[in-house]
């Protein structure tokens, strides 16, 4: 057989894989929409299974699982807990101890990243876990991506993941930790292993710097990449880098058969703009995904919104906490049937990685509850409320996406942190920015995003009045590279580890703009 004859073979056999696969996706798309209509069936149900599994470990006794009949009575008997509650159980599960919060031993943890604390801590990921919650988080994923795009041809091309790194726990070392998205490639389902790059080897690389440049040069050698998943901070820096080896000037030029991206960890918002100048496309799509250490628990299902669809047969039972009960020392949860859209929710959760009314520390609103649909709207611990404005993430992310279409400008990374009244001095808020493109203006700007601000926040419109209570902010436009030179010195460089955007203290400004003085 010549090499024009093999090629052509090849091609055929690659479609007529992607064609089953397309099939695949379509009957499991039945199964989400089956959740989407029955939603709180599905979720008691799942309920009931998570209790009668774990029913005999050291947890369920605790708390006599055995005789727990609905989920009011799971929510009075259970307390919500936060990491420093499960944590001396999870410790024990490390140095192997069997049905401790999950049935048997478990021998993977997920080490969370979180942006607003130096601790680590580590979440486990049971076998059930892995395959029914963050692998079927997955496949629903690319069935939600194959029913907005019928033309999708993930499995006839290739894919890049961006993940993270394993490590052994040294005291015990048949467990291993790691970024979840580095276990699940570990464990990635062999039929999918062909159309992914790269090797094993290089996706799990220790060294983030050194991987960078490894996925660079692959992706500017491979032609037929038709999507790439991975956190955006760390998405655009390898871009860059493979337009540098290629000189091109966008990525279409590189991948002209891209069609998506799939994202997460961040909000998408600030990155937008730079993502389209890299694909200057209508036709490549943005997939939002919520896959944290804790489960895979939301997607995108269309393209239109810019919502995601809460997964409600992914092995995670749901309830959430009040605005108004979040600083209280026992907090009432709210069932998925009594939430309202509109409203700041943190989200608690009990999964089958054994987390039990679990606090992750992020907070979302509903955008619709017919299918329920949520955004991210940040963290319990990352907002600025020091002067009773209550600003969320999501406020300054829509407000930076305003003033950049407003004046073309283009940001990168930002955080902010609250400034105190000081004497006479009133209060307001300091924005450190790095800029992809520089407005004309930078005064300007800082008055743009003022207003944007108060637009998308009336608690700050309020305190803004009359410039009564807080000045207007304060920006700082910081070199390029900053943020990323930050994060490499505080050894969060890489992965899933994400430029942290709000803080109600000055902790993280301070040391940014000390890590500048410094380096002068």
């Amino acid at each position: 057989m010549n090499t024009y004859t093999a090629n052509n073979t090849n091609a055929s056999m690659r479609k007529s894989i992607n064609r089953a696969f397309k099939w695949y996706y379509q009957q499991r798309y039945k199964g989400i929409r089956h959740f989407m209509e029955h939603p709180h069936q599905v979720q008691e149900q799942l309920l009931k299974q998570l209790l009668q599994f774990t029913k005999h470990t050291e947890w369920g006794r605790r708390y006599g699982y055995r005789d727990i009949r609905d989920a009011a009575q799971f929510a009075r008997r259970v307390p919500v807990n936060d990491y420093d509650d499960l944590k001396p159980f999870i410790k024990r599960m490390m140095y192997g101890e069997k049905d401790v919060l999950w049935s048997g031993q478990v021998r993977w943890f997920s080490k969370s990243s979180g942006t607003t604390s130096d601790r680590s801590k580590f979440i486990p990921v049971p076998a059930q876990n892995l395959r029914k919650c963050h692998i079927r988080g997955t496949w629903d994923t690319m069935a939600l991506f194959y029913h907005n795009r019928p033309d999708a041809r993930q499995f006839e091309c290739k894919s890049m993941i961006m993940g993270g790194s394993l490590f052994p726990f040294e005291p015990y070392p048949k467990t291993t930790y790691g970024d979840v998205s580095a276990i699940m490639i570990q464990n990635m389902p062999a039929v999918g292993r062909p159309f992914f790059t790269p090797d094993f080897k290089t996706a799990l690389l220790h060294d983030w710097e050194v991987k960078l440049e490894k996925l660079a040069q692959i992706g500017a050698n491979e032609p037929d990449m038709v999507m790439i998943g991975g956190v955006p901070t760390w998405t655009v820096v390898l871009f860059r880098r493979i337009l540098q080896l290629t000189g091109k000037s966008n990525m279409l030029e590189v991948w002209p058969n891209f069609q998506g991206y799939v994202h997460g960890g961040v909000s998408f918002t600030p990155y937008r703009k730079q993502f389209e100048a890299f694909f200057p496309s209508d036709d490549i799509s943005y997939q939002e995904i919520y896959n944290a250490s804790e489960g895979y628990f939301a997607a995108q299902d269309d393209f239109s919104r810019d919502d995601m669809l809460l997964l409600l047969n992914n092995g995670v039972y749901y309830e959430f906490l009040p605005m108004t009960e979040w600083d209280k020392p026992n907090p009432v949860a709210v069932p998925l049937h009594e939430v309202q859209a509109g409203r700041n929710y943190a989200l608690v959760v009990t999964t089958n990685a054994g987390l039990w009314r679990y606090t992750p520390g992020d907070t979302v609103t509903f955008t619709s509850t017919e299918p329920y649909r949520i955004k991210i709207t940040g963290r319990t611990k990352q907002f600025v409320n020091a002067f009773g404005e209550e600003v969320m993430v999501e406020n300054t992310d829509q407000a930076l996406d305003a003033a950049c279409r407003r004046t073309g400008a283009i940001v990168s990374e930002y955080t902010v942190a609250p400034v105190y009244f000081n004497g006479n001095s009133k209060g307001g808020h300091e924005w450190l920015v790095e800029f992809e493109r520089e407005p004309a203006d930078e005064a300007q700007f800082a008055y743009v995003l003022d207003e944007a601000l108060q637009a998308a926040n009336s608690d700050y419109e309020a305190k803004r009045s009359k410039s009564l209570a807080l000045e207007q902010l304060r920006l700082h436009a910081l070199p390029p590279g900053t943020f990323h030179d930050w994060m490499r010195a505080r050894g969060k460089f890489g992965g899933q580890h994400k430029v942290p955007r709000l803080a109600n203290h000055r902790k993280y400004v301070e040391e940014i703009l000390d890590y500048l003085g410094n380096k002068v």
